[in-house]
């Protein structure tokens, strides 16, 4: 362990080493040595902090001139070493730019930060706008997402999403015609580019060329509708950000809602480890990141340091209000009325089918399974996850049903529930804490069997749609619940979900078997 005494009392920042010389903890202070010690000397540190302590075995100080220069400082330690006990915010619905790829047809991407090849816009600080323009952009445009091109187009061609260049049905000029249309979008250049598109369609009509004029005309109205949608009830003069937050069992449950010129833009929410500094890293860590509005209103007072920090971001000067009364405590009120309607009515879903179903653990992952065809063919199975009351889509699955034909729904449940867990067995990969079925006792019973044959003990369970009852092993009469309740309610949204995406799986082996 490090000698304290031999730290100084200037402020700057401290890194905590484990004993292979890894960061493990970033910070900054007023007082270094005065910081360090209060590590040592506390009795009522939380577990995450506990454990920091326990790990640390060296420490390196880095002693700056100001206050300020140790909160730039410390946000450039974390970029860089990424410790883990400082706070991550990773899971952000925030991916801030929109890439143009470097390739002879450039692709519009999705990303978190300026790295890799290409060019940047943005950044976006609400997700939905970003998302709304990059959706647009290749819609209107015709522009490829597929990340390798083939020579026969794709599904996205047919239906007048994609000019298919991979087929070569637009040259490599016309593509890039395209592609510096949106670079003015991009750019806000959108005004100089409805006049250009305006002359050009122009001279299509007058040369008789009306499906290149027809085109103009769609993309035009395209563009002018995006440009309304910018420009809506801009009443403020100036943005704010309100931020407020919940602590429970050790994490931080905090939302932000972006506020552009009196118009609420976007909410993005963030859940980390609770420390004693996560408001400040928070701060320090998003506002590196995103565009530093004029106005932050907080629940609690930042010092003056802080708000010089945000100043050198945004080159001018920031407000930080934390109002106890009036309009802006209204405004407060609101985001923390958010955080549990956002964050914990999720859990109430949880809980709530937990004691219903007599469960002996908290059902946080969910897995339901449903069967899709058409009389019989173009037969599919679909795997939805919810993770602590939410879906988790990154882990949904889909399956082509190899061993059934015909109308067979219960054999196909079979199957795909054998796939899915055989294959969980072999990879020593995390089960779920329930499984729900899409149908009657005769699909429980199949499905049953086969988590039976693989010695899997997961409590399991079905739901018919005729009468919205529920099937229970061992119980001899389904469960029928009132229609507002929380556990029903719940269970027909994990089972409408699975319904939707093996529907949409089972349209997509049609549409390529027409298309074949």
């Amino acid at each position: 362990m490090f000698e304290v005494n031999n730290l100084p009392k200037n402020p700057g920042c401290y890194q905590f080493k484990d004993e292979f010389g890894k960061v493990i903890y970033v910070g900054k202070a007023k007082n270094l040595r005065k910081r360090v010690t209060s590590y040592l000397k506390k009795n009522d540190l939380d577990i995450k902090s506990l454990s920091l302590v326990k790990n640390i075995d060296s420490v390196e100080c880095i002693v700056t001139d100001t206050e300020v220069e140790a909160f730039i400082l410390e946000n450039t330690l974390i970029k860089r070493y990424q410790p883990r006990y400082n706070i991550r915010l990773k899971d952000a619905k925030n991916f801030a730019y929109i890439q143009l790829t470097v390739e002879d047809y450039p692709r519009l991407l999705i990303a978190r930060n300026k790295m890799g090849k290409g060019s940047f816009y943005g950044p976006f600080v609400s997700y939905h706008e970003r998302d709304y323009i990059l959706q647009f952009l290749r819609k209107t445009f015709m522009i490829r997402t597929c990340k390798r091109m083939s020579k026969k187009p794709c599904l996205r061609y047919h239906i007048h999403l994609c000019s298919a260049p991979c087929a070569a049905l637009i040259s490599l000029q016309g593509y890039n015609e395209r592609i510096e249309k949106v670079k003015l979008i991009l750019s806000g250049s959108g005004k100089k580019l409805l006049k250009q598109m305006q002359r050009e369609m122009k001279m299509h009509s007058e040369n008789a060329q009306f499906e290149q004029a027809l085109e103009l005309r769609n993309q035009i109205t395209a563009l002018e509708h995006l440009s309304e949608r910018q420009n809506i009830d801009r009443q403020r003069k100036y943005d704010e950000d309100i931020i407020n937050y919940q602590v429970k069992d050790g994490k931080v449950y905090l939302l932000l809602f972006n506020i552009y010129k009196g118009t609420l833009s976007n909410k993005n929410e963030f859940v980390f480890d609770f420390n004693e500094d996560f408001l400040e890293e928070f701060l320090i860590q998003y506002y590196s990141e995103y565009p530093v509005p004029k106005e932050i209103i907080l629940p609690d007072k930042m010092d003056e340091s802080f708000s010089s920090f945000l100043k050198i971001k945004k080159g001018s000067k920031v407000v930080l209000t934390t109002p106890l009364k009036g309009s802006k405590r209204q405004l407060l009120d609101l985001v923390a009325k958010n955080i549990d309607i956002s964050f914990f009515a999720d859990v109430e879903k949880v809980e709530a089918l937990q004691k219903r179903l007599n469960l002996k653990d908290t059902p946080s992952v969910i897995e339901c399974f449903d069967i899709s065809h058409l009389s019989g063919t173009s037969t599919v199975g679909s795997m939805v996850q919810f993770r602590n009351g939410k879906p988790d889509k990154s882990n949904y699955r889909r399956f082509r049903i190899r061993t059934v034909e015909g109308i067979d729904d219960v054999a196909a449940i079979s199957e795909v529930v054998k796939r899915r867990y055989t294959r969980l067995l072999a990879e020593d990969s995390e089960f779920p804490n329930l499984i729900i079925i899409d149908g009657g006792r005769g699909q429980l019973n199949f499905a049953l069997r086969q988590l039976e044959k693989l010695d899997v003990k997961i409590p399991i369970v079905s739901i018919a749609k005729q009468f919205e009852e529920i099937f229970v092993p061992g119980l001899i009469h389904p469960l029928r619940l009132i229609k507002t309740d929380k556990a029903l309610r719940f269970i027909q949204e994990i089972r409408d979900e699975a319904h939707r995406f093996a529907l949409k799986y089972n349209r997509l082996l049609r549409e390529k078997e027409l298309i074949a």
